[in-house]
């Protein structure tokens, strides 16, 4: 399950700069222009896990795969973009197929890269491009609400319950609630995600800033500025500085980001924020010809995450022999941990916990 994020904001704002130092390529032409990327750039990304070191280190295999995210540079959306505005509706698009969006919003002040509105006002920017996917979705919704109007009108149940859902969301949208803020029950999210509505994804926020603001730069503040709510998931991160990282071994890039004041890489927060506003967890398989990590969502009972591998290991699902990530660690690998007492032999029922390392038994 490869995780598939767009990366959208308005022109020069840092999109393809971020995307290079995201993939460790140049492979997004960034310019001084608007519309440089017109078809999107796709780029496979290594979700960064130290577990997945450790285990490596530990049971020393013969391969290891990682888990991944896909990210989709998408060209910058501009005012009336949902009219058709710049290269509008294929963009729109373009991030309809994603799963998550990540809206890239321009912090950095000055510098020789114009910005498309005149000046630099973050808040606003927001809004614009929030705003165009709004009305993308207002489009979107008004045509399935006229679908579903005459099998309604002839008593078709589920028709009737689509169109309350439909005027609830038409509502929220008009008055500039994005359809995944919506109060809504498990059924009506369920229901929203056929929609496959633009402003039904999950959002992460990144700020790009330029060095000089990011020792200090607080996700809170900006939250602020850009009025967001502060459970909000912002990463502010410098996308030059990030590119510039990616010419360094990962000792010196480590001693790079010491001397700006800041510990972590910002793609590696960016990525975890992904992954959590997706409600994404990872468990491991590790054994002497591969360790590798898979990507499900929380939630997953042991035969869901089986078929995760495989859907043979689903259908004919025994039972997960599971150590924990941390009996697996603390018990030096499989057979530590057996003899220790922390193997367990988990059933249908069981719900998988982030960093489970699991061998499933199934029959064929």
């Amino acid at each position: 399950m490869a995780l598939k994020i767009g990366i959208v904001g308005l022109p020069n704002v840092g999109k393809s700069t971020l995307f290079n130092a995201l993939t460790r390529t140049r492979a997004a032409q960034a310019a001084n222009y608007p519309f440089c990327t017109i078809d999107p750039n796709i780029g496979i990304v290594e979700v960064p896990d130290e577990r997945l070191k450790i285990l490596t280190d530990m049971v020393k295999p013969e391969k290891v795969i990682p888990a991944i995210v896909e990210f989709v540079d998408i060209a910058g959306l501009v005012k009336g973009a949902s009219k058709g505005e710049g290269l509008g509706n294929a963009f729109l698009s373009h991030i309809r197929e994603v799963h998550a969006i990540c809206h890239l919003v321009r912090g950095f002040e000055g510098g020789e890269v114009i910005h498309v509105e005149g000046s630099v006002d973050p808040k606003r920017d927001r809004e614009i491009i929030e705003v165009e996917l709004a009305l993308s979705d207002l489009q979107t919704v008004i045509k399935r609400m006229d679908k579903e109007q005459g099998p309604a009108r002839t008593g078709n149940k589920d028709a009737k319950v689509t169109l309350i859902l439909l005027e609830k969301i038409k509502a929220g949208l008009e008055k500039g609630t994005m359809a995944s803020a919506l109060p809504l029950n498990e059924e009506e999210r369920l229901q929203l995600k056929d929609f496959q509505l633009l402003t039904g994804k999950p959002m992460v926020y990144g700020v790009n800033v330029s060095e000089a603001q990011l020792s200090s730069a607080s996700p809170d503040e900006w939250k602020k500025k850009l009025g967001l709510a502060s459970e909000a998931p912002l990463v502010v991160i410098s996308a030059k500085i990030e590119e510039d990282l990616t010419d360094l071994t990962p000792e010196e890039a480590k001693e790079y980001l010491g001397s700006l004041g800041v510990t972590t890489s910002g793609l590696d927060r960016l990525i975890a924020a992904a992954f959590c506003a997706l409600g994404y967890i990872t468990y491991f398989t590790a054994g002497p010809e591969e360790v590798r990590a898979w990507t499900i969502t929380k939630g997953m009972t042991a035969p869901q995450a089986a078929g995760v591998i495989h859907s043979d290991f689903e259908k004919g699902f025994i039972r997960a022999e599971t150590i924990s990530y941390t009996d697996f660690v603390q018990f030096s690998g499989e057979l530590g941990a057996k003899n220790a007492g922390k193997m367990r032999a988990e059933g249908k029922e069981y719900v998988v916990a982030d960093g489970d390392v699991m061998h499933f038994r199934f029959s064929s």
